[in-house]
Formats: C-alpha cells, sequence, structure tokens
C-alpha cells in the first residue's frame, strides 16, 4: 500500500513555484479532486490528459498568459 500523496500540499507547493507540475493518475484522482476543491485558486490551475488518465496540472501565472 503507497502513502497518500497530501494535495493541499502540493498545490500550496504548485502555486508557490516550489514544484513545476501535479501529475494524479487515475486511482489518485478522487484523493485529488477533494483537495482540488476547496483550494481558493482552483481557477488559476489547469490540467492536461494525458494517455492511460494520467492528468498534469500546472499553475497559471500572469506571466503566462496571453493577453496581449
Amino acid at each position: 500500500m503507497t502513502d497518500k500523496i497530501d494535495y493541499s500540499e502540493q498545490l500550496k507547493r504548485l502555486e508557490a513555484g516550489d514544484i513545476d507540475k501535479i501529475v494524479v493518475k487515475p486511482e489518485q484522482f478522487m484523493d485529488f479532486q477533494s483537495s482540488f476543491m476547496n483550494y481558493d485558486k482552483r481557477k488559476r490551475i489547469i490540467g492536461t490528459a494525458d494517455q492511460g488518465g494520467v492528468v498534469t496540472y500546472i499553475f497559471e501565472r500572469d506571466d503566462q498568459r496571453n493577453d496581449s
């Protein structure tokens, strides 16, 4: 059995720039979703689906937006 990942902490680290991305496998999604829905800046988190149901999440920073 694997240890549960603290996705609340991972989301904070993602926002702070300590990590570049969070990779969530299908079996981890429900744990991630709970933390994600309670995260106050979730609208800045962008997920990209990969093959096999894996989703990679990044934090959108103002300097990444294409608002020119």
